[in-house]
């Protein structure tokens, strides 16, 4: 399911299973007034730049009542291992607290929110305790627990205020709003107590946040898996740009010998054609060059991405990407029949960008506990947005007889086909993403294979 992530990207989240292979296709269908091309955006440019992938052992979708806790009675084994399930156990509560707080501010109805709130309070509270409980007496292992106790508390304090400043407000639900402001109080004392951040740090709001985002990186190792990127074709590319320049030169030559047989004397002329000759190899060397390579890389991974345990680096997962502007002709006949179906307002001349994602798990079993990965691509539409005009114009009414106006903004509409494959199915899904030059306005899933 692609959904928004922040003001200008989206994300899609797969999971993954020991020894499996699973195929992700993206077709983008860009209008051409919004000036995206090989010349201004490349595929190499919008890979480095705009595109992120991530892989961790999976906590996707999962909720604080789920929340596993089984390293905090583990006060015996290696310190390593201590390690890798405190940072499971913290990692599990981020997303969890992230995913219900994000669910409990779309509730609406007041009596509903409050309860909602109050039950995510009792929730945390209890997950907060548990950590705290088993403190070990490990020196060695004190800074782990300090540094996750830190983080956790800072973040779940920093989540309730935000859904006490985002959610409705009302007289009638008073005591439950004193009594998650007064949870917040807590925390906020219990980690002055600990003396967990210095004064200086808690009076500057950049430095303790910038704080908790280091600790948020730290609480990631053993979890989330490091990636190696890999450019391949490199090699490829060397070859076939030494070949083209070495038929190109002994062309070169030739011409410039029969030229010497015909001229026996250094003349005017005969410079003259020296130079047109060679000024003619530089001039078609490149273009040349571009139109072989693009023939022999067609259809061929660009990337290639290799997902390590942090710990044990060993090899879990590894990923092949594709990325290239092709024609419509050259998509998949099924694809084409699901872009045939906009209405006819909607075909504008248009770029086509094709996105493919290749994922293959090598591990034949995951950490004790989880029995998938989670897999986040990120695509951000910031380059998209680059050449678009900025909001204008008026939209004029007349009302009993009076004139009124009001401000609009324009907006553009990208058309995108998903295509995810796996060994068992394949499943289409069509969607409308409108944007404008800020932000995402709206993803509306249009088609979907049952």
């Amino acid at each position: 399911m692609l959904k928004q992530d922040e003001n200008l990207s989206f994300i899609i989240e797969p999971e993954l299973s020991p020894r499996s292979e699973q195929r992700i296709d993206l077709y983008f269908s860009i209008p051409n007034e919004m000036g995206i091309n090989p010349q201004t955006l490349t595929e190499e440019s919008y890979f480095n730049n705009h595109f992120k992938s991530y892989l961790a052992y999976n906590a996707n979708n999962i909720h604080l009542p789920l929340v596993r806790s089984r390293f905090v009675s583990k006060n015996k084994g290696e310190q390593q291992d201590y390690r890798q399930n405190l940072n499971l156990y913290c990692y599990q509560v981020r997303l969890a607290i992230e995913t219900d707080i994000k669910e409990a501010l779309k509730i609406e109805e007041l009596d509903e929110f409050y309860q909602r709130a109050i039950e995510l309070c009792e929730q945390s509270q209890s997950l907060l305790k548990k950590l705290r409980r088993y403190t070990p007496e490990d020196e060695k292992l004190i800074s782990f627990y300090t540094n996750a106790d830190n983080y956790l508390s800072w973040q779940i304090e920093q989540s309730f205020l935000r859904l006490l400043d985002e959610g409705p407000r009302s007289s009638d639900h008073a005591k439950e709003r004193t009594d998650l402001l007064n949870f917040c109080k807590f925390e906020q004392t219990y980690r002055q107590e600990q003396q967990y951040n210095s004064d200086s740090t808690l009076k500057d709001a950049n430095r303790i946040t910038n704080k908790m985002r280091l600790l948020q990186r730290l609480i990631e190792h053993g979890v989330v898996l490091t990636r190696q990127t890999r450019h391949l074709n490199s090699y490829l590319k060397r070859l076939v740009k030494g070949s083209v320049t070495a038929v190109i030169m002994a062309l070169v030559m030739l011409v410039v010998l029969n030229a010497r047989s015909t001229f026996t004397e250094v003349t005017a002329t005969l410079i003259i054609i020296l130079g047109a000759i060679y000024g003619m190899r530089e001039i078609f060397k490149e273009d040349i060059t571009r139109v072989i390579w693009r023939a022999i890389v067609k259809g061929r991974p660009k990337w290639r991405f290799q997902f390590n345990n942090s710990v044990t680096k060993d090899k879990i997962s590894t990923q092949y990407i594709w990325l290239e502007y092709t024609r419509f002709k050259h998509i998949p006949q099924q694809v084409r029949n699901i872009f045939s179906k906009r209405r006819q307002q909607n075909k504008q001349a248009a770029q086509w960008l094709h996105f493919a994602s290749e994922t293959r798990v090598n591990a034949k079993e995951f950490l004790p506990g989880y029995d998938s990965l989670q897999q986040t691509l990120q695509f951000n539409l910031a380059p998209f947005a680059r050449y678009l005009k900025k909001g204008e114009g008026k939209l004029y009414n007349v009302e009993n007889n009076k004139i009124s106006k009001q401000s609009v903004e324009r907006r553009y509409q990208l058309n995108l086909v998903v295509v995810y494959s796996s060994a068992d199915k394949v499943t289409h899904q069509r969607y409308k993403i409108t944007l404008n030059r800020s932000k995402i306005v709206n993803i509306e899933l249009i088609y979907s294979e049952k």
